[in-house]
């Protein structure tokens, strides 16, 4: 099986070798001529640049024959492509970028989460009786020591203590109890962490 593409060295009609010298000679430039128009997109350049030359090859352009000068009609229906392809990317609605979707829908989905975390923490801290939740709220929510929140809530040091331990194990039975999987380790650093 033979295959020719149109413009390639084993062209073999005078068209395609006519194409194939209009590429060599003006291609270049004119790829980057349409390259700094479309902000070095190398893409659509190409694409830009294969449509000129189908257009001057479907219109006969081939040679400057006819006193018709070729290069810069080539230009200027290469610049025409370009306008109207920027008209018609107006015209539509905003595209999702390949880039970008999974950044803004992961951001999206971490924006619901937390909500949806804080209210079903709300819902459990409501279960915990007004001692717990103050202590709670005097150390972990206000990011105090246990001193300082014994000193605050004009109770002893043992007691704030006591209370943030009972505290988070009622939380975290009241979290399970709303379908929340909690982590044996997250009491006992927990517990740690307000220890000192």
């Amino acid at each position: 099986m033979n295959v020719t593409a149109i413009g390639s060295a084993s062209a073999v009609s005078p068209e395609e070798r006519a194409l194939r010298d209009l590429y060599l000679e003006h291609g270049p430039a004119l790829y980057s001529y349409v390259l700094r128009m479309l902000d070095w997109d190398t893409h659509r350049a190409e694409d830009i640049l294969q449509e000129t030359l189908l257009r001057c090859w479907s219109n006969g352009n081939l040679t400057d024959a006819e006193g018709m000068a070729v290069r810069p009609w080539m230009f200027r229906v290469a610049r025409n492509l370009v306008i109207d392809a920027h008209r018609t990317r107006m015209a539509r609605p905003l595209e999702i970028s390949g880039t970008t979707w999974l950044g803004d829908m992961h951001s999206e989905v971490d924006d619901i989460e937390r909500m949806l975390s804080s209210i079903v923490l709300h819902k459990a801290l409501e279960t915990l009786t007004p001692a717990h939740r103050e202590v709670l709220r005097a150390t972990f929510f206000a990011d105090r020591t246990t001193q300082q929140a014994a000193e605050d809530l004009g109770i002893p040091r043992g007691t704030v203590k006591s209370r943030v331990y009972y505290a988070l194990r009622s939380l975290r039975l009241a979290l399970r109890e709303l379908g929340v999987v909690v982590e044996e380790t997250w009491q006992e650093n927990a517990e740690t962490d307000v220890a000192c």
